[in-house]
């Protein structure tokens, strides 16, 4: 038996790191099938009193009571821009405290860069064509 030596292992562990994919392990359907997607219409939108990436905003989704999500989207977007506007939840995403203001649910955006790059795009996913609050996406 012969042992590989030491700088052909780092170099194998820094090939693997440099060759591992940007996309997140594969899962089943049923567990994709378990997040429920849902159109939203923002209703107000606000700066986070707490936190300096984070806005504020109050959706319809459908149910007849507000929901209130807190979204890092400060600097790609403004308050103004983003009321009246569709957009696509995660509506069963269990409630989390962020800065002190509770957010029930995610809104999906897509982005050219990885979180934390300075130049970054940013773009809210929304429907093509109205549907209203509460439509399933699928």
């Amino acid at each position: 038996m012969t042992d590989a030596p030491e700088t052909t292992a780092d170099a194998s562990t820094e090939t693997q790191t440099e060759n591992e994919s940007p996309f997140k392990p594969e899962i089943v359907f049923e567990d994709f099938a378990r997040v429920d997607l849902r159109v939203a219409k923002i209703l107000e939108a606000g700066d986070h009193p707490k936190a300096d990436r984070l806005l504020k905003l109050t959706l319809d989704d459908g149910s007849g009571t507000p929901r209130q999500i807190c979204a890092g989207i400060k600097g790609h977007y403004t308050p103004e821009e983003l009321v009246g506007r569709s957009i696509v939840i995660v509506a069963n995403l269990a409630p989390r405290q962020l800065r002190g203001e509770e957010s029930r649910g995610m809104l999906l955006a897509g982005s050219d860069a990885a979180k934390g790059q300075e130049e970054r795009t940013v773009v809210l996913l929304s429907p093509m064509s109205d549907l209203p609050p509460g439509s399933i996406v699928s």
